[in-house]
């Protein structure tokens, strides 16, 4: 028996030696960052943080945009993309949101991917039509049961973000809010100008303008704190909203079965470019929060968003998508 165990604890020794020697000369070649989405913060992020992972690796750090089918398309790359450190994923949340809405997938989330860290945490604002008679949450949620079903809300389909953050907030205040789903964020976002909807829940970076121009009243913010972008819109929380918690980030996975070694590398990198005063900046201008969490943090936050999102779902009988 102690033969075994010491023939045991030389081979796990021996592994992680060459799991050290296989981190110490990554890479040796081009990495790939596939991302689920095309443009917006999540697109100008990554290709930051690609320029200066090359700059320090000297390796070419490709970004590739594979969108489609709420982030599975991308996802689906990665999960059957070979563990040995060259291809990694840049994805949303639609991919803890994915398991509960989807019949059927061509991966598992939760077991064929492996979490490095958290990049950063996104704040939706909850807008209406300056024409609606509202200037605050309490006054819409008054107008939506005065009025049930009248209204409109905006969502870029089933199961993606502005659809379950509007299906929380109706849920926590007892309100019937009609969907209409497009096909984009920018057509729900003309779809609010033109109030075809009425309300729309959107992303800081795009709203703000909008609100400055009168094209659209902020009644809220979904992030924990106040955002730097529109310090006097309030959280949900403090409008009134009381348990109101929506997951929303940028996260970084690796193929299962990727190096722990080459995680740690690519997470310590990852860290290291996210402290960066420039890169820092740019990302709290565009509305969002830089988190940069540890694999270990972010695979237990993972597990516990992919909860979350199911009873979001659940809640708001939203039907399967095929």
């Amino acid at each position: 028996m102690k033969r075994m165990s010491r023939l045991f604890s030389v081979m796990l020794l021996v592994a992680l030696g060459a799991g050290n020697v296989l981190a110490q000369s990554y890479p040796n070649k081009p990495v790939r960052l596939v991302l689920t989405m095309l443009g917006g913060s999540m697109d100008i992020s990554a290709r930051m943080i690609a320029q200066k992972l090359t700059e320090t690796w000297k390796q070419p750090v490709l970004v590739e945009n594979r969108p489609g089918a709420g982030g599975n398309i991308g996802a689906s790359v990665v999960a059957r993309s070979e563990p040995d450190g060259y291809t990694f994923l840049i994805s949303t949340t639609g991919i803890a949101i994915s398991p509960s809405i989807y019949r059927k997938l061509p991966f598992d989330p939760m077991k064929d991917l492996v979490p490095v860290s958290q990049i950063y945490s996104l704040v939706f604002a909850m807008v209406v039509n300056p024409n609606v008679p509202v200037k605050t949450v309490a006054e819409l949620v008054a107008l939506a049961k005065l009025q049930p079903g009248r209204l409109n809300y905006g969502s870029t389909g089933a199961g993606g973000t502005p659809h379950l953050a509007t299906e929380l907030f109706k849920s926590l205040t007892g309100t019937d809010i009609a969907q209409v789903p497009y096909k984009a964020l920018p057509q729900m976002e003309i779809a609010l100008i033109t109030n075809e909807v009425q309300v729309i829940f959107t992303g800081l970076q795009g709203a703000q303008p909008m609100v400055k121009s009168g094209k659209m009243r902020a009644l809220a913010v979904t992030g924990e704190t106040r955002s730097p972008l529109m310090p006097d819109v309030p959280t949900m929380v403090e409008a009134g909203v009381q348990g109101y918690e929506l997951p929303n980030w940028i996260g970084l996975f690796a193929p299962a079965g990727t190096s722990p070694a080459i995680v740690a590398k690519m997470h310590a990198e990852l860290v290291r470019i996210l402290a960066m005063p420039e890169i820092k900046e740019r990302i709290i201008n565009m509305g969002n929060k830089v988190v940069g969490s540890t694999p270990e943090e972010f695979a237990a936050s993972y597990k516990a968003d992919v909860a979350k999102f199911a009873r979001i779902i659940k809640d708001a009988r939203i039907p399967l998508q095929d």
